[in-house]
């Protein structure tokens, strides 16, 4: 029997096909809320009421991300514009590129790898390179919950933080590397 690997987040199996693990996971997780429910029906059913809401929170954040991802996918060539947008002579734009296109990228980091090395082939900048890959943390989806927890201000506060952040790192990292010309 085949290992699954995975990839971009879904389980596939060495054949291409994709796995049914997904699929376990969730009937995994509604026998574990039958359990509880069957133990504590209250409980249960509060757990069930915040994560709906919790959803319902996250619902506007993920439209919205998945809006940019269509848009992107939709354009063609993108990657001749992202050129030219963050090239050696982009300045203030390219910064903004960077960082607005880190924010806005989700999923795993492996997939972009071989994308950036081909960017900064192209010659797109190290430090905005940087840039972009430090902006990632800042999680769009993610920011409802963490408002939610911690509050607006200090969620405002940390992500203006982290943005501002990833343009010293992407100018500490073109200082330390060079300018990519290799």
């Amino acid at each position: 029997m085949s290992e699954p690997k995975t990839t971009a987040g879904t389980s596939q199996r060495r054949n291409g096909k994709p796995g049914h693990g997904g699929w376990w996971f969730l009937l995994g997780v509604l026998l574990l809320y039958l359990v509880i429910a069957w133990f504590d029906l209250e409980y249960a059913r509060s757990s069930m009421e915040r994560f709906l809401k919790m959803g319902l929170d996250l619902l506007p954040v993920l439209i919205l991300v998945f809006l940019f991802l269509w848009l992107f996918n939709l354009s063609s060539g993108m990657k001749e514009r992202l050129v030219h947008l963050s090239g050696r002579d982009s300045g203030a734009r390219g910064w903004l590129v960077a960082v607005t296109g880190g924010i806005l990228s989700h999923g795993p980091i492996y997939p972009w790898y071989p994308m950036l090395k081909e960017l900064k082939e192209h010659g797109v900048r190290p430090a905005l390179i940087a840039a972009f890959l430090y902006a990632r943390s800042i999680k769009l989806p993610w920011l409802p919950l963490m408002a939610h927890y911690f509050g607006i201000a200090y969620t405002v506060i940390l992500t203006l933080y982290i943005a501002l952040f990833s343009l010293l790192n992407g100018w500490l990292v073109e200082r330390l590397v060079g300018s990519g010309d290799d």
